[in-house]
């Protein structure tokens, strides 16, 4: 009786858990993102820590490189990117021009297919006056946002409260673990504290390793293009980059739109040939040296989990539910990976395979 008592309390725990965090999902965006951070950070400011450093020397040097490092990109990569995106949205009716003249003797030949139904001129327009006279991306977001005064509460309350939230947590993250592990009781510790290093090494494998492998494809893939001469370079590098934690999504989608570009551009053959060479040269160091290196072969996380887990957090919870995905996919696949061995290891299997 008492098992049945102690099963349903943990059942109404984690019930109540997750209201809280459906109800509380607005205001927990800042303190996501600070313990993201933190738990990237640990481990360096605990390699810092073993080499005599104090811990809040060693977690404050680590917290500077981290605020330093979103600080850069922000303010280097953000204005690159509203240019390009300026430029692209300024030569889209030129690149539909391109486009329907291109396809429209083949398409009317092969299939009896007309392109002029599609009504360019009309798409051209409509383009041309809710994305050419934008004045900037930001600068639409910044017009959106300032619209409601609660939103710009939210972001502000986020932007600031991240850092703070990031630099404690660092600094007290081994005693929260500690603290947490304590509290779990003495009987299911073992298995509790086997699952949790299981996923933490599921979780940080992934999400450290394949982040720095996606800067380095978006690098590859950035300067490659460039010195090609594609005009969307670093555009075209950063969508191909960011996609790539799906094998070879990243890849496809790059090559294609790399490709339709240098065909809008009016180069040759040969500047085709060449992206693939970008591409290709970039994949084969991915796959021989970054991934095995940084992400190793057993990650845990199925791409297609992944993507799910991403799709559903964002549907459920918005941005909260986008960060709060893929730790909850890590913890509930090293959870069914011991479900699955406990299920094959009992008398149940044993039997039915027997039968």
């Amino acid at each position: 009786m008492t098992g049945n008592t102690n099963h349903w309390t943990w059942l109404i725990i984690l019930a109540v858990s997750l209201v809280l965090i459906y109800l509380l999902s607005p205001i927990l965006t800042p303190f996501l993102l600070g313990a993201l951070l933190a738990y990237l950070g640990d481990p360096l400011a605990d390699r810092l820590e073993a080499k005599k450093l104090s811990r809040n020397l060693s977690v404050s040097i680590v917290f500077i490189g981290i605020i330093s490092s979103l600080l850069v990109i922000f303010l280097l990569f953000v204005p690159v990117i509203e240019s390009q995106l300026g430029k692209l949205f300024n030569k889209l009716p030129e690149y539909i021009d391109t486009f329907v003249a291109f396809a429209q003797p083949s398409l009317q030949r092969l299939v009896g297919v007309d392109i002029s139904v599609i009504e360019a001129n009309s798409i051209k327009n409509l383009l041309t006056d809710h994305l050419v006279q934008t004045g900037g991306i930001i600068k639409n977001i910044l017009k959106a946002v300032s619209n409601s005064s609660l939103v710009i509460l939210n972001w502000l309350t986020t932007i600031a409260l991240t850092p703070v939230i990031t630099f404690y947590l660092l600094r007290d993250w081994d005693k929260l673990v500690a603290y947490i592990q304590d509290l779990i009781p003495r009987n299911v510790e073992p298995t509790i504290s086997h699952i949790a290093s299981e996923s933490d090494a599921v979780l940080g494998e992934f999400l450290r390793g394949q982040l720095t492998v996606m800067l380095a494809l978006t690098t590859m893939y950035s300067v490659g293009l460039g010195l090609i001469g594609i005009e969307f370079a670093l555009l075209i590098g950063m969508i191909a980059g960011l996609v790539s934690f799906i094998p070879y999504l990243g890849l496809i989608i790059g090559i294609i739109i790399a490709s339709a570009a240098v065909l809008f551009q009016g180069y040759n053959g040969l500047d085709l040939f060449l992206v693939f060479v970008v591409f290709t040269v970039a994949q084969i160091i991915e796959s021989i040296f970054l991934t095995p290196l940084l992400v190793g072969e057993k990650i845990g996380l199925h791409p297609v989990t992944v993507i799910f887990a991403i799709l559903a957090g964002g549907q459920l919870f918005g941005f909260f539910g986008i960060l709060l995905a893929l730790p909850i996919a890590a913890i509930l696949a090293v959870i069914l990976r011991h479900l699955h061995d406990s299920y094959k290891e009992s008398n149940i299997y044993t039997i039915a395979k027997s039968e």
